[in-house]
């Protein structure tokens, strides 16, 4: 994909009347003979890059409705649209409405690591489509994507924040405006897996803080926050807390992945 990508620029860059794209198809070809694309999840021959294989694909669990209107959770029954789950009735949350293209198991757990610390950034480019998907109405309101930082230590040891990558791909996809550093993280966190739910909100409390070079844009707009996974809402739900003190006026929330139970 690499070799193939740096050709096509050269011949762009040289450009060849009546010959540029015959040579780019032979090159193409030959590329995809030598190096077929895979599905990223099983590493099976698919027909295009992004493709993900039949077997793969049914043991991913895409979220539909029926499904909480607040945190995007699904429910196992049917219900009225417009339902509340439990969690959100008894403590409404910062933020507006949350929605994630995959249940988080298995197989969106593998595809997740693979993309986080295995380096397969290519990765995006099949899970934009399915985050566009998802957050289809939600992103049609949105005024900007911001997504969830990392602190700068732990950016220094993976060199790259995968929620920003997702956050980029999905609003060039969506036509919508990216603030890569909106938000920032004055401090390292611990892992959030194995907390109360007490124990979650203390330790993320004042974590965050709006980038001041966005201070007088924020005022009045619909704020899309883009993460990897949503786990128990902790991270998200103090970020959109600053977004909304610092005058946001709607917070959505769109991920990859969901967590549909204590696997957290």
């Amino acid at each position: 994909m690499i070799a193939k990508a740096i050709f096509s620029n050269l011949v762009l860059m040289r450009p060849l009347p009546g010959t540029r794209n015959r040579l780019l198809s032979l090159w193409n070809a030959t590329i995809d003979m030598l190096l077929p694309p895979r599905c990223i999840g099983s590493g099976s021959i698919v027909d295009r890059p992004g493709m993900v294989d039949p077997a793969f694909w049914a043991e991913l669990g895409f979220i539909e409705n029926p499904l909480c209107d607040t945190c995007g959770i699904p429910f196992s029954f049917e219900t009225p649209m417009g339902i509340l789950c439990a969690s959100c009735l008894e403590q409404e949350p910062h933020y507006d409405r949350a929605r994630a293209a995959v249940v988080y198991n298995d197989a969106s757990r593998k595809l997740v690591i693979d993309f986080k610390y295995g380096d397969r950034l290519h990765a995006v480019h099949t899970f934009a489509p399915w985050m566009v998907r998802a957050g289809a109405p939600l992103l049609a309101e949105a005024d900007v994507l911001i997504p969830v930082p990392l602190h700068r230590k732990r950016l220094w040891e993976r060199r790259f924040n995968q929620s920003a990558l997702l956050a980029s791909e999905t609003g060039k996809r969506a036509a919508r405006a990216v603030w890569n550093d909106g938000l920032l993280r004055l401090r390292a966190t611990v892992p959030q897996k194995g907390l109360s739910r007490a124990k979650r909100l203390e330790n993320v409390r004042g974590a965050f803080a709006l980038n001041p070079r966005y201070a007088h844009d924020i005022a009045g707009k619909t704020v899309m926050l883009v993460d990897d996974v949503f786990t128990s809402g902790a991270t998200l739900n103090e970020c959109a807390r600053v977004l909304k003190k610092n005058g946001a006026a709607r917070v959505f929330i769109l991920t990859l992945a969901r967590v549909t139970k204590e696997e957290y």
